[in-house]
């Protein structure tokens, strides 16, 4: 393979990757099928359904001619010969050349088998008729489907690039580039099995954590599904369901950003330098419930030019490292959680200025 041809290439699947799997850029210059297709496909407000049908359509059509196109590039560009293209090639290579002209073919013929009898064969329809009760047709729930998503206090949030998923006042749906999984919420259970936490930055609160919650319906024939989000997420969506999400008891996970704060706040406190004492400690004045088992001592080394230095504090021990951390976050920018661990707060009793490298846990002599 030439340089050029080479060249070809290596541009061709990585602008294929993009377009499969479209990141924040792409989607920004509007380089989407929603975007490039939006007269063909209509309003998703309007009709929901019919709008995800054709979109599922136009994507398995788009993305089965990516490896046509490649082979339309080379021919184009005069990098192969269109009438010896099979010829003085390997094994792998013809057959590389019979697939990419196959899979069009084969979703052609796909297409238009669901295309007849408006749509009737289409995954998306098989799935609605499951839920069709009596006489009514898939068209009455998709109807259904269709009213709840124009509501203004559906629950949407899109997970990554390609799926998003939604809850309505009785639906759970799951859209993926070729389908649209959905599940009626009073025939349904969610279960939470399992959660995964990515540290972004390499100290503070900057970590996101994922739940992995399973979709089981109950109805006869509907496949269930999972649905992958950020933690953060849990607790709207929670709100906008008519049943409890079931956690499992061996996952544990931050419902809220204080919760995802505190877990690094206790990471850090346990790295610094241990405040031993003789006195006998009383329970926390937060809450009431723990032993206070942290003291403020200044730690920390030098401060930046023109910041304000910690200051040591006096006062004995009476909080918790929960408490503390929580008291923390309250003086901290909510706009700005990036930041919490390198700020400063002031002690809740005399108002000493420390940070959190000045956070010692105690332990008794």
């Amino acid at each position: 393979m030439s340089s050029p041809s080479l060249l070809y290439t290596v541009f061709y699947v990585l602008i294929a990757v993009c377009f499969v799997f479209p990141s924040s850029e792409f989607v920004s210059a509007g380089f989407t099928i929603q975007n490039l297709f939006e007269n063909a496909l209509g309003s998703e407000h309007e009709n929901f359904i019919l709008y995800h049908i054709r979109r599922t359509v136009v994507t398995i059509l788009i993305h089965s001619l990516l490896p046509f196109g490649y082979l339309f590039g080379l021919c184009f560009l005069g990098f192969a010969d269109p009438w010896s293209i099979f010829s003085n090639a390997g094994y792998l290579w013809t057959l590389f050349v019979i697939v990419s002209i196959v899979i069009p073919v084969v979703t052609l013929i796909a297409m238009y088998l669901w295309w007849k009898e408006n749509w009737r064969r289409h995954p998306i329809v098989k799935t609605l008729k499951l839920y069709a009760n009596g006489n009514d047709s898939w068209e009455v729930v998709a109807s259904d489907i269709n009213i709840e998503f124009r509501r203004i206090d559906k629950f949407c949030v899109n997970t990554n690039s390609v799926v998003k998923v939604i809850a309505t006042d009785n639906w759970v749906l799951k859209v993926s580039p070729y389908t649209v999984q959905c599940a009626h919420q009073s025939d349904s259970a969610l279960v939470l099995i399992s959660s995964d936490t990515h540290h972004l930055t390499p100290s503070g609160p900057g970590t996101v954590q994922y739940l992995n919650i399973e979709v089981k319906p109950t109805r006869a024939g509907v496949k269930g599904f999972t649905i992958r989000l950020d933690a953060l997420d849990f607790r709207d969506l929670q709100d906008k369901l008519s049943r409890p999400i079931v956690v499992l008891q061996n996952v544990t996970f931050h419902r809220t950003v204080i919760d995802r704060f505190l877990e690094a706040f206790r990471e850090q406190v346990a790295d610094n330098p241990v405040y031993r004492t003789n006195e006998e400690l009383e329970p926390c004045i937060g809450c009431m419930q723990c032993t206070a088992n942290v003291k403020l001592l200044r730690t920390c080394g030098e401060t930046v030019l023109g910041e304000e230095p910690c200051t040591n504090c006096y006062c004995r021990p009476m909080w918790c490292v929960d408490c503390m951390g929580k008291w923390f976050a309250s003086r901290q920018d909510p706009q700005r959680t990036e930041t919490w661990m390198s700020m400063k707060c002031t002690c809740p009793l005399c108002r000493s200025r420390f940070c959190v490298l000045d956070i010692c846990f105690i332990e008794s002599q």
